[in-house]
């Protein structure tokens, strides 16, 4: 992803609510996207999978700008056909909302097989095994019984367990995971994120992994992107944001979670908070919440430059509070 622009006309104005977002994901590479909500993080998402394009269902209203490549190929240059057809076979998505995402006058069952029935022609018995299989491996009760039930029959939490096995049951190599742990007791969690590792490591997936939850990014995430006001204003390894960050914002956001590797219990607010779009702030978009704000901060908006090998900050202190 590179210089990715999204915008959302309201009342004739123009909303800008990504600007010039770049991204890196490697083959068998998880990446976490961190940052306070409404920052843009589920834009980011909806864009990598074409879904704010009016050809897949995206309203006129969007306009996106930019390159997203898969391979090597520019998404947006795809025939409609072509992407269509990459589309569980090769890149999935896990929603943020799954019972939005549920049909709902399908069975469960059929919904999360369609990905295997449409590309490898999967069907029947065989079908229903495989659904049964991986309904069971998300930690959905009575897995056989409920194939045949509908989305208003299940909670919040299952619903995204069914969402989480229509996604990987076809063996996808990039993975787009938007709150995949939402509304799951930390059992279930800990089986999904164990199941998550184990298609990783069987299969090379790779994923884009967005939370709020810092301790799912520390333990799954290979590397880490921080977004503030639909911007990446810090990223780096996932050792370098968590233990040397750089960028104000990212040191608030690690100082306001509990450790407890730390031999005191304290945590940090950050004051004010976080803008709406339209941006309409001169200078670093963070300045106004920034204790550590110059002249320079307010007139210009710093860009990502490269602190250390491979740890990019977009601040015009940084060098001199690292």
């Amino acid at each position: 992803m590179k210089d990715l622009n999204v915008s959302h006309l309201e009342e004739g104005r123009p909303k800008q609510i990504l600007l010039d977002v770049g991204m890196e994901i490697g083959e068998g590479e998880t990446v976490g996207l961190i940052g306070p909500s409404a920052s843009g993080k589920t834009v980011t998402a909806l864009a990598l999978f074409r879904l704010l394009d009016p050809m897949f269902g995206g309203s006129a209203e969007w306009s996106v700008e930019g390159m997203v490549q898969y391979r090597g190929r520019d998404v947006y240059e795809m025939p409609q056909e072509e992407f269509r057809g990459l589309r569980s076979r090769e890149i999935s998505m896990i929603y943020q909302k799954p019972r939005r995402a549920l049909h709902p006058i399908h069975m469960i069952g059929w919904q999360t097989g369609e990905p295997v029935e449409v590309h490898d022609g999967v069907k029947h018995e065989r079908l229903r095994e495989m659904v049964v299989d991986y309904l069971g491996r998300v930690g959905l009760p009575g897995a056989e019984r409920r194939f045949y039930h509908y989305r208003h029959q299940f909670s919040g939490g299952e619903s995204q367990r069914i969402m989480i096995a229509m996604a990987i049951i076809k063996g996808p190599s990039l993975l787009i995971a938007d709150e995949p742990t939402t509304d799951l007791d930390v059992t279930v969690q800990r089986q999904v994120l164990e199941l998550l590792k184990d298609v990783r490591r069987e299969t090379g997936l790779s994923i884009l992994l967005i939370t709020h939850d810092l301790a799912v990014i520390a333990e799954m995430s290979d590397r880490v992107y921080v977004m503030y006001a639909g911007r990446i204003v810090e990223h780096g390894s996932v050792f370098t944001i968590f233990e040397e960050p750089a960028h104000p914002f990212t040191r608030g956001l690690l100082a306001s979670m509990p450790r407890i590797d730390s031999d005191h219990f304290s945590l940090e607010g950050m004051r004010g908070e976080h803008p709406t779009p339209p941006y309409d702030i001169p200078g670093c978009v963070f300045h106004p919440r920034c204790d550590f704000a110059t002249p320079a901060c307010l007139e210009r908006p710093p860009t990502l430059e490269e602190l250390k090998r491979g740890h990019w900050v977009a601040c015009h202190n940084a060098a001199q509070k690292a």
